[in-house]
């Protein structure tokens, strides 16, 4: 995921989040088998709120038979991924990432479509908050979660 023009309608940019999720939960995978312990239960726990957020979003986005982005069989990470610390870093990144694009959501949408992406927005920030804290990151948390940088 790269930085990108604003989508020009909510189906784009909720189709974008649906893009953001997918590459999340591959993610987790390399990261997970890094972790032990608590740090591990929570990335089961954060790849388990991404799968549903993508599970809601397919769901949203093939109603009335809507085109639905496919997901990859792979995505490239952006750093190996071999000790606890890189698996952390990869962490805080996706979960920034994911939440720039629920970002991207809030000022194409409105009613519920807004409030599932602020509550997304809210849910990557956490994370990406524990995740700087289990990685002895300062600051732990940023001022505006998802705001290009």
């Amino acid at each position: 995921m790269s930085r990108r023009q604003a989508p020009a309608d909510a189906r784009q940019a909720l189709a974008d989040a649906l893009t953001a999720e997918y590459a999340a939960i591959y993610a987790y995978g390399p990261i997970g088998v890094r972790l032990t312990g608590a740090d591990r239960r929570g990335a089961r726990s954060a790849e388990a709120a991404h799968r549903a957020r993508r599970d809601a979003l397919v769901l949203q986005l093939s109603a009335g038979g809507g085109q639905v982005p496919a997901d990859r069989a792979g995505y490239a990470l952006p750093f190996p991924v071999t000790d606890r610390a890189e698996a952390l870093r990869l962490a805080v990144e996706i979960e920034e990432r994911t939440a720039a694009f629920w970002r991207a959501v809030l000022p194409v949408t409105s009613g519920a479509d807004r409030t599932r992406a602020l509550n997304a927005l809210t849910d990557c920030a956490v994370w990406a908050t524990r995740w700087r804290r289990a990685a002895r990151v300062t600051p732990v948390t940023v001022a505006f979660p998802g705001r290009p940088g």
